[in-house]
């Protein structure tokens, strides 16, 4: 920020001490302030340096503030991408009361056969973040109670353990839909703070620029108040030809119209400060502060001499390709888009998922012993194995059973997935193209913001060489009006022509050093408010059914930088 305030401070303080112009230094001027009405205080004074004014826009400026918000959004996108492999909880509770008719010899009752039942269950599931992988463990628990005479346990007791494992082999095995959001929520928050510089780079610049076109109004005022007064004086000496009688009392009339039109451009003057005042106090003042509409703003600046610096368009340009804010956002965007490729390719691979399951298995409860024999005989015993020996068994593998399989599956047709990639595809190619549209853009806007720095050094030079001779010429009119070897037409043609002359001078003086605070930004950001978006996206947030962007590929610039 330094770098782009001294050249233009340098500039703009040769605005005070213009040759010929016999008023202070800008840096002693304060805008016009209107008298208060009865009662009201004042107007407050707040006198800025341009460091100043740059340091509460960055904390004051609502666009800025915006912005500021997008990274945390980003943050809290990556948050939500990172939770899909959060392990999730489960469980559940149920109770089951059936009456049934006894319908087969094997119901072991010749009544009604009742049974009671209590099932509950819990696990973990979780998908890894490593090559797709998820698992589910569960144990679950039973006690049911039962009048059939073929129950061994009754109440009976039954706890189990479940262990389940899927790895795929082919899709989703180098990403999926979780790992590419993850990494697309990593690359948006990456192009939040890129597009967050863009946006302070262009703020300062329009901070800076509206700087400058209030201190431009203040000088304009102190320069049609000089003009006023000298028509004033004009006329006052004209009335004084006129009670000696040197003159005649036609020739006040235009004087007297001169001092119209003069006082006419003081007011327009004055109200050109006020516009500048509040284009200033939008972009660096909070608009909570109770003196924010009152509050008149003094431009305080260097009043070093005015040493203007030619610049070297070609290395801006190169400088601008490395270092442009929107041109890292756009690379950015397109490294996206590559990732959306790898994914939707991905895709297009068959499903085979190796599956593993273990399961232990225990019972327990009242065990009835009875004598051996069809139908069962007599009940002779009975054995308690309670509920945490039964777990016990469950954990311990006491009766495993093991299951492997592989399942395997591939649509027929046109899938979702080739839909995706080939909209991919076209996105990239477009994206390549407005890179190279951006970068020739931006060599553009350089080599251009170059060349007005250039062409301002130049108009000051004229400028002040014009206001000299305006200035020679008004005093030169003026003795020959003294010796009547001249009219007051020419007189006043004169401050006319110099009045223009030292506006144009100070229109030159501020288009300097804007335009040299336009040639520092537009190496680091754009500076017309926003970033480009490739593809019709900008930041993409992809979703696990399918993002809508596409691939990227490596930047091909180099014709462009040639």
């Amino acid at each position: 920020m330094r770098a782009l305030l001294s050249p233009a401070a340098r500039a703009l303080g040769a605005l005070g001490v213009l040759a010929g112009l016999a008023v202070p230094a800008w840096a002693q001027i304060a805008p016009a302030q209107p008298p208060p009405l009865a009662g009201q205080p004042a107007a407050p004074v707040r006198r800025l340096t341009i460091d100043e004014a740059v340091a509460l826009a960055l904390e004051n400026n609502l666009s800025l503030r915006v912005e500021r918000i997008n990274p945390q959004l980003q943050d809290a996108n990556i948050a939500q991408a990172r939770s899909a492999w959060s392990p999730n909880l489960f469980g559940d509770f149920s109770y089951n009361n059936a009456d049934n008719p006894p319908d087969s010899l094997l119901a072991g009752t010749s009544e009604i056969l009742r049974t009671d039942r209590f099932y509950g269950d819990a696990g973990v599931s979780q998908q890894l973040p490593w090559w797709g992988t998820s698992y589910q463990v569960t144990w679950d628990g039973q006690r049911s109670t039962s009048n059939s005479i073929y129950n061994n346990f009754n109440p009976r007791l039954g706890s189990s353990l479940q262990v389940l494992f899927s790895q795929p082999l082919l899709r989703n095995f180098s990403i999926d839909a979780a790992r590419q959001q993850l990494l697309v929520s990593k690359a948006n928050r990456e192009i939040s703070d890129v597009d967050l510089r863009n946006s302070i780079v262009g703020t300062v610049r329009n901070v800076k620029a509206a700087y400058w076109d209030l201190a431009y109004a203040v000088a304009n005022l102190q320069a049609q108040q000089q003009s006023l007064d000298l028509a004033r004086q004009t006329l006052k000496d004209n009335r004084t030809r006129v009670e000696v009688g040197t003159m005649a009392p036609i020739d006040i009339v235009e004087a007297e119209a001169e001092v119209a039109r003069n006082e006419e451009t003081v007011i327009v003057a004055e109200a050109g400060i006020r516009q500048a005042e509040d284009r200033l106090r939008f972009l660096i003042f909070d608009d909570r502060d109770a003196e924010f509409w009152r509050t008149v703003i003094e431009p305080v600046y260097d009043q070093s001499s005015f040493r203007p610096e030619p610049v070297d368009a070609e290395v801006a340009v190169q400088n601008a390709l490395s270092k442009r804010a929107d041109l890292i956002s756009a690379e950015k965007q397109l490294d996206t888009i590559d990732l959306n490729l790898r994914y939707y390719r991905n895709q297009l691979l068959p499903q085979v998922d190796v599956q593993a399951v273990f399961t232990g298995d225990a019972v327990g409860g009242q065990e009835l012993v009875r004598e051996p024999g069809f139908p069962p005989g007599p009940v002779t015993g009975e054995v308690y194995y309670p509920f945490g020996s039964v777990v016990g068994d469950a954990w311990s593998y006491e009766y495993p059973t093991w299951q492997f399989g592989v399942a395997v599956s591939y649509p027929l047709g046109t899938s979702a997935a080739k839909a995706n990639l080939m909209r991919a595809k076209l996105q990239q190619e477009q994206g390549r193209l407005q890179l190279q549209t951006l970068e020739l853009q931006i060599v553009t806007e350089v080599r251009d913001a170059a060349r007005q720095v250039n062409t301002n050094i130049k108009r000051v030079d004229a400028t002040r060489a014009a206001r000299v001779l305006s200035e020679r010429r008004l005093e030169a009119e003026q003795k020959k009006f003294g010796v009547g070897m001249s009219t007051s037409f020419l007189v006043f043609q004169a401050q006319r022509d110099l009045t223009a002359a030292r506006n144009s001078e100070l229109q030159a003086l501020v288009d300097y050093a804007k335009s040299r605070v336009d040639f520092e930004a537009l190496q680091e950001g754009s500076i017309s408010g926003g970033s480009v978006l490739l593809s019709g996206g900008g930041t993409v947030l992809s979703t696990a059914a399918g993002s809508q962007t596409a691939s990227a590929a490596q930047r091909q610039s180099s014709q462009v930088r040639r």
